[in-house]
């Protein structure tokens, strides 16, 4: 095979995120990934077994695994969170890492938690290797923030080489960029964000659409302006 034709199917791949770099191994080719195409709502709902689910990770009964160690250490804030918790910037707040998919598949999410100082000190478990049956958020809501209401937001971004490591993806992979922000019933302040990092090959959002009252069917014909004079 001609060397040109070779590195151009090498670039294709490599552009399509297909290319990784091993140590010791050098370079090889990754199955094309498999995209969840995810039915999007705002719904949180809840498994008795599990606690908490949100809209953006899985239905309430998929089996879900844990790539590698989760961990937790406190480390300097991102500017995004330091804000929501009104410190300075690039204070240290614990951060809950963990990356996580669908059983069975290659890492689908990164997650970041991040706790603000106030919520460790009112429910000291959140900081521990293991919070409790529920997670962090039972033990938040137990310590008097519940119920606890969230907001979140979307972006498209490029991950930095940490995230395209953890991943397992090139750096050349967009990634979808989820940040929800839980807010405490007690103080009216954020105690929780949690930033989702994806890779933008693996996910689709869909939802469905629905009519608002004025576009109730059967609707009223279009009447073009000054029509009626």
């Amino acid at each position: 095979m001609h060397h040109e034709t070779v590195r151009a199917a090498y670039k294709e791949l490599e552009r399509e995120g297909l290319i990784r770099t091993i140590q010791r191994r050098g370079s090889v080719v990754l199955e094309p990934p498999v995209r969840r195409r995810i039915t999007r709502g705002v719904t949180v709902t809840r498994d008795p077994a599990r606690g908490y689910v949100f809209p953006a990770a899985s239905r309430p009964d998929e089996p879900w695994q844990v790539h590698g160690q989760p961990f937790r250490k406190v480390v300097p804030a991102p500017f995004e969170v330091s804000d929501q918790f009104e410190l300075d910037p690039a204070s240290e707040v614990l951060r809950r890492r963990r990356v996580t998919s669908p059983a069975g598949e290659p890492p689908f999410q990164l997650v970041d938690t991040w706790l603000s100082p106030e919520a460790v000190r009112s429910a000291p478990r959140i900081a521990d290797p293991s919070p409790g049956p529920g997670g962090y958020l039972d033990r938040l809501e137990e310590a008097g923030h519940g119920p606890i209401e969230w907001e979140e937001t979307f972006r498209i971004r490029m991950p930095d080489r940490e995230e395209a490591k953890l991943l397992e993806i090139a750096m050349s992979i967009p990634v979808l960029e989820t940040t929800i922000v839980g807010t405490s019933a007690l103080t009216s302040k954020p105690v929780e964000v949690t930033i989702r990092v994806i890779p933008g090959d693996r996910v689709e959002l869909a939802g469905k659409l629905q009519r608002g009252d004025s576009a109730q069917w059967p609707v009223d014909p279009v009447e073009p302006p000054g029509a009626a004079a």
